[in-house]
């Protein structure tokens, strides 16, 4: 894992998505096509703002998988994830191949076996995540199952995430907040080629602390990239103003 701490949110997206269009550009000059993750929430933002004013993106030859997604939500629900990638990524560059999950879908077995035959298929050069204010990766909540192969699940959020979901802006009240979720498993973003994880805000700065500083462990899942030799932790002085100097300095 490779640290990167910005004076502000804005200077650490800008930098996590220069970084990202360096690797979607090698790949594509490589391979002649890319695949990545795409995450939400308030830590993308800025990330996304950057990502798609990026130059020299062949963003037809790029697949999408989408990190996670509420269960029962339809594609145009305020608070999805369809909708908020939609408005921020997938509207603004002509991407090649989108897949998104289907939270509504009638037969929830069905379409994760639809996701996962497609990922599985699919060597993903960089995941874009970032870290919960419980320390979850994706939707993948404490305890979380470190182990398990599926690509993607079938989660339960446990009331810390649902929290962050209220606080953010994302819903009314904590009882609109869904129980459920379709996730993306931690041993599946982990064989990505590279991780970019952004973490903006001081309300992550005691997640961050954990995930870095304590012990790799189910009770703090984004801990587990400290274990991938390709991630760039992006964070602003405000998400590492917990962390000790010797972790800034190393």
């Amino acid at each position: 894992m490779k640290l990167h701490v910005h004076d502000t949110s804005d200077a650490m997206a800008k930098a996590a998505a220069e970084t990202a269009g360096r690797i979607l550009r090698e790949a594509i000059a490589k391979k002649g096509q890319a695949a990545f993750i795409a995450a939400t929430g308030a830590s993308q933002f800025g990330f996304l703002k950057y990502l798609v004013a990026a130059p020299d993106i062949a963003w037809e030859r790029t697949t999408m998988f989408h990190l996670d997604e509420y269960i029962g939500f339809s594609a145009d629900h305020p608070a999805g994830f369809r909708r908020y990638l939609r408005e921020r990524l997938t509207s603004r560059v002509p991407i090649g191949t989108v897949q998104f999950i289907e939270g509504d879908a009638p037969n929830l077995e069905k379409e994760l076996n639809r996701l996962n035959r497609l990922l599985a298929a699919t060597p993903i050069d960089v995941a874009f995540v970032g870290i919960g204010e419980n320390g979850h990766l994706a939707f993948n909540d404490p305890p979380a199952d470190l182990e398990v192969e599926t690509p993607y699940i079938i989660v339960n959020l446990d009331e810390a995430c649902r929290r962050q979901q209220f606080g953010e802006g994302w819903f009314k009240s904590l009882q609109d907040v869904p129980t459920r979720a379709i996730s993306m498993s931690v041993k599946q973003i982990m064989k990505s080629g590279y991780i970019i994880c952004t973490v903006p805000e001081r309300r992550k700065a005691q997640a961050v602390k954990a995930c870095l500083e304590g012990e790799i462990s189910p009770m703090f899942p984004a801990s587990i990239l400290r274990r991938h030799p390709h991630c760039f932790l992006v964070l602003d002085r405000e998400a590492a103003s917990e962390l000790s100097p010797s972790t800034l300095s190393a």
